[in-house]
């Protein structure tokens, strides 16, 4: 098969996908396109004692008993009420892809618990990971969080919310990555994150661009640039522009091919076409969240 035909199959996919994407169908059709060979995958791990408290680990099959690599703890959308790992599999083996060890974890969701019980289960799985990802492959040092849509909520909370590590094992995060998320969303509009959020009386602690410190870790925030559900310029700028008043390094980028949905599945295989998600993922972490300068040989 010729490059030109490869192409086009690839483009061909990305169109089916994205309309599956749209219509907020299972992500089973991604999934079963995203390459996999380069992924030892350890599933359904408890981090807790909750039925929702498992996570899957995805490791590259090189170099897993190095205790080497960076490691990505990754939170999911969903608006808080819906999201199962097993969707989000095409994420863990990109990230291992590109050497990351790969976390994936479930969390509790709307109406078995509404805010803040999900941001302590997500503080949990992070505890778990520092605690236990060496025998994975990964380096406890080295743990980034990450998310989409609501799981980048979940992931700048316990981020930024020095509370949400209280008392655990966890030692501060490297850095944080948040696709398309919510950040300053007060006063709430959508009817969903009414029932899971204190509405109308919604606290401002609620809000991770209120969680900010010049001891906050650095971050890549992404977003597409025509997001028609969380607004890119209150959310993902707002907050990298209060962190880059505090001298918090930060990447600000927005993609123009993409949806709120199609941002994260930009990470798949069939569909890194649309936006170099992957790629940015992989220099915010090979430079240290930005505290180093990207060394050449650290990509394709």
């Amino acid at each position: 098969m010729t490059t030109s035909a490869k192409m086009l199959i690839a483009v061909a996919c990305a169109v089916l996908l994205l309309g599956t994407l749209a219509a907020c169908s299972p992500l089973t059709a991604i999934n079963a396109l995203s390459p996999n060979s380069a992924s030892k995958v350890t599933p359904g791990i408890a981090y807790g004692s909750d039925a929702r408290h498992k996570l899957d680990i995805y490791a590259p099959k090189e170099g897993t008993a190095s205790g080497s690599a960076p490691v990505v703890v990754f939170f999911y959308g969903g608006n808080w009420d819906t999201g199962e790992r097993a969707d989000y599999a095409f994420v863990g083996h990109a990230l291992a892809s590109r050497g990351i060890v790969a976390v994936i974890a479930d969390y509790r969701l709307y109406p078995q618990v509404r805010y803040p019980d999900f941001l302590d289960d997500s503080a949990q799985a992070l505890a778990w990971t520092v605690q236990e990802v060496a025998q994975h492959g990964g380096d406890p040092s080295r743990v980034y969080l990450m998310g989409h849509s609501a799981g980048a909520y979940n992931a700048a909370m316990v981020a930024l919310d020095a509370r949400r590590l209280a008392g655990s094992s966890a030692q501060p995060v490297r850095g944080w990555i948040g696709l398309a998320g919510p950040y300053n969303f007060i006063p709430i509009e959508n009817p969903t994150a009414r029932l899971v959020f204190p509405y109308p009386n919604t606290p401002s602690a609620s809000q991770p661009i209120n969680h900010l410190s010049a001891s906050s870790p650095p971050a890549l925030l992404i977003a597409a640039r025509d997001d028609k559900l969380v607004h890119p310029a209150n959310n993902t700028g707002a907050l990298a522009q209060k962190l880059r008043a505090l001298g918090i390094p930060v990447t600000e980028r927005y993609f123009d091919r993409v949806s709120h949905a199609t941002l994260v599945a930009s990470l798949a295989g069939p569909l890194r076409m649309l936006a170099p998600t992957l790629d940015e993922i992989e220099r915010f972490i090979a430079s240290d969240g930005g505290r180093l300068p990207l060394i050449k040989e650290a990509l394709p």
